[in-house]
């Protein structure tokens, strides 16, 4: 396309005349894919996959006129137009998947229409088992008109019996290949789901780059000694986000670049998104403000009383499951188990649940060698911020988020609040974390650039 190498041939006039409409996705029509269209979407996507590399060819060489004037109009007409690129694939992206959905649904109905049939000559075939073998022989032999007949009749009974055999082998069959189909359906879903929110998420930034975008072109509308002040202002907000104090529930907040810097290693250890890490123990903060603090008072009982109150609580933490191993924690890591504040406990169950990350004793425990381990130390301490921002990673890397995806992380987010009931209970913790994942993921973003 001869983009890359015209780019510094770009005048301002030139990229502030270039078009800015970004295509609204159309809805997707649940109707099957032909080859024909199947092969239309898979050039498409081929011919936007080259546009998009193009584009991020001429980021990449522009980087070095980095905060100048030419250079940052010339990124952010790049930035835009990769997005825009971006979002025509995903949304054809998304109109393959409906159409594989729709095949799926049809194949499934397929499927359990023959199930059914298969059930319904099943049941007969039963019904002419327990007719033939619930006559006796002796009554079969007498009411046969001859011996030929009633061994017809036997022969009658050997046939029904393979018959049997052929359908329930059939219909195994049948019923392994409609749960195949349903879990394959799931993934579509989940992958159509992605790439929606994608498309969102790339339609904000187009708006946001516009934005910045008109603002540098009116700068030279007017003088090049402004664009000095929009140096500093953005310099200004970078270090009031590297600044910013990242609040940690029960552990002193550190600040956001740090915070920033510890998540990053344990999403290279883990394969989970720094800012979803991140936006994880933001929401657990916010929990904390809420839920209130406690200590172990009576390390037979569990019981406790609230940090700030000294309310009585009778399970601040399980006697038999919790209690000993926050014990001997407390030794490893030397800390007083009778004046170190846990979870209260909520109207259902137990609390004890330990700083940031909110692990109970006896979870930690299973992830102390493995944060241990990833963080370089020798024994792993749950009010550590790096610590508890490790085991974070780590938890949310065994509930899927390292997959990477919003269906992905919106489960892992779930699960992390509500274990295996996390589609009734956990969608709106889940939604919440993801917003604040997105804001996070802005201002690591802008950093990256400034």
């Amino acid at each position: 396309m001869g983009r890359s190498f015209l780019v510094f041939g770009f005048t301002l006039a030139a990229i502030a005349a270039s078009a800015l409409y970004v295509p609204e996705a159309p809805q997707a029509e649940a109707q099957a894919l032909t080859e024909e269209d199947k092969a239309r979407l898979r050039a498409e996507y081929d011919q936007l996959q080259q546009e998009i590399a193009e584009w991020q060819k001429v980021l990449d060489e522009t980087k070095q006129k980095k905060n100048t004037l030419q250079g940052d109009v010339t990124v952010l007409n790049a930035q835009i137009k990769k997005a825009e690129a971006e979002i025509r694939q995903r949304t054809g992206t998304i109109n393959r998947l409906a159409g594989e959905i729709n095949e799926k649904v049809e194949h499934i109905s397929e499927l359990e229409e023959r199930l059914e049939a298969g059930r319904t000559s099943l049941a007969q075939l039963l019904r002419e088992k327990h007719e033939q073998e619930t006559t006796p022989l002796a009554v079969m032999l007498l009411s046969a008109s001859n011996v030929s007949d009633f061994f017809s009749t036997v022969d009658a009974i050997d046939v029904i019996n393979r018959d049997l055999q052929v359908h329930f082998n059939e219909l195994r069959g049948v019923k392994q290949e409609t749960e195949k189909e349903k879990d394959e359906l799931d993934q579509k879903k989940n992958q159509e789901l992605d790439a929606k929110y994608e498309v969102e998420v790339k339609k904000d930034q187009v708006k946001k780059d516009e934005v910045e975008k008109q603002k540098l072109l009116d700068v030279t509308k007017k003088d090049e000694a402004s664009y000095a002040q929009i140096l500093a202002e953005r310099q200004k907000r970078a270090e009031a986000i590297r600044t910013a104090l990242f609040e940690l529930r029960d552990a002193q907040g550190i600040p956001f670049a740090t915070a920033l810097e510890y998540a990053s290693q344990a999403s290279a250890a883990t394969g989970v998104r720094a800012a979803f890490i991140l936006g994880i123990l933001r929401q657990e903060s916010n929990l904390g403000v809420n839920v209130g603090q406690c200590y172990l008072v009576n390390a037979d009982t569990g019981a406790g009383k609230g940090k700030n109150t000294g309310t009585p609580f009778n399970n601040v933490m399980h006697p038999t499951r919790d209690v000993p191993v926050f014990l001997e924690l407390a030794k490893r890591v030397g800390f007083n188990a009778y004046s170190t504040p846990v979870s209260c406990p909520q109207s259902i169950g137990y609390g004890g649940a330990m700083g940031p990350s909110q692990f109970i004793p006896s979870t930690w425990v299973t992830y102390e060698g493995r944060i241990a381990s990833t963080v370089g130390a020798g024994a792993a301490n749950p009010w550590d911020p790096k610590h508890a921002i490790t085991a974070t990673a780590l938890f949310l890397k065994d509930l899927g988020a390292g997959a990477g995806g919003y269906s992905a992380e919106r489960e892992a987010a779930g699960r992390y609040y509500a274990g295996g009931n996390w589609a009734t209970l956990g969608l709106g913790y889940a939604g919440s974390v993801l917003a604040f994942a997105q804001k996070y993921q802005e201002d690591i973003d802008f950093l990256k650039d400034n």
